[in-house]
């Protein structure tokens, strides 16, 4: 089943999805994340302190296995944006039992960065919602091919390993950036759907989504 998203205007939505970027401090969490609510780049640095946000409204469809269009859904997106480094680990962690989808990141350009996917990864295991949650593999600042210390071919071996989708992104020029976010979002909203009795959510009198049950059953699913 593919599932498309594209942007929305109005106010009201069916889910409040939360979706978290983590890797090493430099590897481009912000900017990427920039990059796929405001659809600009902005070069220059800026570390992120303990965690921000950035959010995003879109129109989620799936479509059914026999190929024609399934149901739609208003979804908010809340990006959370990690600290990278040590000293705001344990700031950071506090929030990926809530995060129902990550987005693990490194940098082409750093081979540290990508050693230490392994270790994020074990942080997530630990952390997360469960053993297994929903996560893509990001490869950024795929457009800096020339300093490039990560093989595409590395990277999809340990993807594989894990059972993720890879994706190499550019912040700077989009690349790939809008395509690795729908992907964890098809991956949260197809578990959903398995958990959920009913896909679309009810609302509350002030219109917002009551996500919580669902993201109870969420996390009680199978992983």
């Amino acid at each position: 089943m593919f599932s498309s998203a594209s942007t929305m205007t109005d106010g009201d939505y069916d889910y409040l999805i939360k979706l978290l970027a983590l890797g090493d401090s430099g590897v481009g969490k912000t900017t990427f994340l920039y990059r796929y609510t405001d659809n600009k780049f902005n070069p220059k640095f800026i570390t992120t302190v303990g965690i921000d946000f950035r959010e995003k409204r879109v129109v989620y469809t799936t479509n059914s296995p026999n190929g024609t269009t399934g149901k739609t859904f208003k979804v908010h997106l809340q990006l959370w944006d990690t600290a990278g480094q040590e000293r705001f680990r344990s700031l950071t962690t506090a929030f990926f039992r809530d995060a129902m989808g990550f987005l693990l990141m490194f940098d082409l350009t750093s081979q540290q960065s990508f050693l230490n996917v392994r270790n994020w990864m074990s942080q997530l295991q630990a952390n997360a919602y469960c053993e297994n949650p929903d996560i893509v593999l990001v490869g950024n600042k795929a457009d800096l091919n020339d300093q490039r210390e990560v093989q595409e071919k590395q990277a999809k071996e340990l993807a594989d390993k894990y059972g993720i989708p890879y994706f190499e992104t550019s912040a700077a020029t989009g690349a790939e950036v809008d395509k690795a976010v729908v992907t964890l979002l098809d991956l949260v909203m197809k578990r959903m759907e398995q958990c959920v009795d009913k896909p679309a959510a009810e609302h509350d009198t002030d219109g917002s989504s009551k996500l919580d049950a669902a993201a109870g059953n969420q996390k009680k699913c199978a992983c």
